[in-house]
Order: structure tokens, then C-alpha cells, then sequence
């Protein structure tokens, strides 16, 4: 089966549809499907629930889809860098399900892995923890929290072969490798697709089978927020 699509438009073409789930990789703005983001934004797929670490900013990343209203509902662990943001969530406009980032990445995990629900520590005494179920074991308390899956995951590689196989690049390989296997369906834009083979399999981060859909990409790779000092 050929995985290889011409563009993130093709790529996403007949996946996406009106109130969709989808998980979006990257921290900050290090490692998020860029392309694809602005594909999405361009199809005009609305009531959005949106998995992510962060909302991206103001005019890149996710931020491009809360610009035009096309999220609903935001899954995050942090989102202080997007004013757009804050002002539909303060507005009544914007759905938020706050987590723990530890929590975030495990819910992501387990729904990957086909693990319904699992018990943390984490949360327990807070907020985080109303109306979930309390548990103890060993004499300690922690809660339930459910795994995620997502209709369609988009995740930003480094490299891939043909058969989809996924090398990412340090930082960039933070929420990506569980997001590529907790989607229905996973749509990946890399730097750079080579030949089936070309991968030591040790190196190898994804594997093929988790990955539906290939695309290359340009990258404008922003910096979120720069800081410098006088020499």
C-alpha cells in the first residue's frame, strides 16, 4: 500500500469531518505537524476536539484553528503562550479539560496501547480530581483517569521510510511517538522520506504499522519565545 501523499491537503482528504477528535504532536512549537495544522484550518473542519500538550501561539500551530473558531474543545496540559486562547476560554467559547503533563502523555499512552483507564496519584486533593474515582491501594489514594484516542492523530517526524517507519529528532520527539499510535487513523509529515530499508532498526521510534498516511513538508520551525544577553 502506498502511504505517500503529495501534500498535507491530499493527505488529509476524506479523514476529516465536523465535531473529529484529533491529537496534535510538538511542545511549544518544537515538533507540531505545522502542515498539516494549516491544512486542517484551510478545510474548514469545525467543533474540533484538540489534543495537545499546548494551543501553539497566536498565529502558529493550533493557534491558527482557535483564530478561525474551529476548536471546540481543547485537551492540554499547558496553554500560557496563546492570548487567543485565554480570551475564548474566559469568554465562555472555549472548552478546556485540563491535566497534569505526566498525566496527559500516560492518558495518550494507555489509549495507544488499548488501556482503558488507569490509576494515578497525581491530581489527588486537587481540582483534577472532582468527580473521578478514588482508589486506594497499599494504604495511598489516587484516581482514575481514562485512556485517549484520537479519529486522527498528526504527527511530525524527522525522517521515514515508505513503509512509514519514523525516526524523530530530540526534542522533537516528545508527544509525537504515542500520539502516532493512540490515532484511528495517523497522518505524519516528515523532513525527509527515503528508501524501505535505509533505517538501522534500532533506530527506528515508530514503526510502519502504527502510520497510515506520509507526507513531506517545508518547515518554517518557529521559536516560541526567544531570549538573548548582551556578549
Amino acid at each position: 500500500m502506498n502511504k505517500i501523499y503529495p501534500d498535507a491537503a491530499a493527505a488529509l482528504d476524506g479523514l476529516v469531518f465536523d465535531g473529529m477528535t484529533i491529537m496534535a504532536g510538538g511542545f511549544g512549537l518544537c515538533g507540531i505537524p505545522e502542515n498539516l495544522i494549516t491544512s486542517l484550518r484551510d478545510a474548514g473542519t469545525k467543533d474540533i476536539t484538540a489534543i495537545s500538550n499546548n494551543a501553539g501561539i497566536d498565529d502558529f500551530g493550533l493557534g491558527l484553528l482557535l483564530q478561525t473558531r474551529q476548536i471546540k474543545k481543547m485537551v492540554s496540559s499547558y496553554v500560557g503562550e496563546n492570548a487567543t486562547f485565554e480570551k475564548q476560554y474566559l469568554n465562555g467559547e472555549l472548552e478546556l479539560e485540563f491535566n497534569p503533563q505526566g498525566t496527559l502523555a500516560e492518558r495518550i499512552r494507555a489509549g495507544g496501547a488499548g488501556i482503558p483507564g488507569f490509576y494515578t496519584k497525581t491530581g489527588v486533593g486537587t481540582l483534577i480530581a472532582e468527580g473521578k474515582e478514588h482508589k486506594d491501594f497499599n494504604g495511598e489514594t489516587y484516581i482514575l483517569e481514562t485512556g485517549l484516542v484520537a479519529d486522527v492523530s498528526l504527527v511530525k517526524a524527522w525522517r521515514a521510510d515508505k513503509e512509514g517507519n519514523l525516526i524523530y529528532r530530540k526534542t522533537a520527539r516528545n508527544f509525537n511517538p504515542m500520539m502516532a499510535t493512540a490515532g484511528k487513523v495517523t497522518v505524519v509529515e516528515v523532513e525527509e522520506i527515503v528508501e524501505t530499508g535505509s533505517f538501522d532498526p534500532d533506530h527506528i521510534h515508530t514503526p510502519g504499522i502504527f502510520v497510515d498516511r506520509i507526507v513531506a513538508g517545508s518547515f518554517e520551525k518557529r521559536i516560541e519565545k526567544r531570549t538573548t544577553r548582551d556578549a
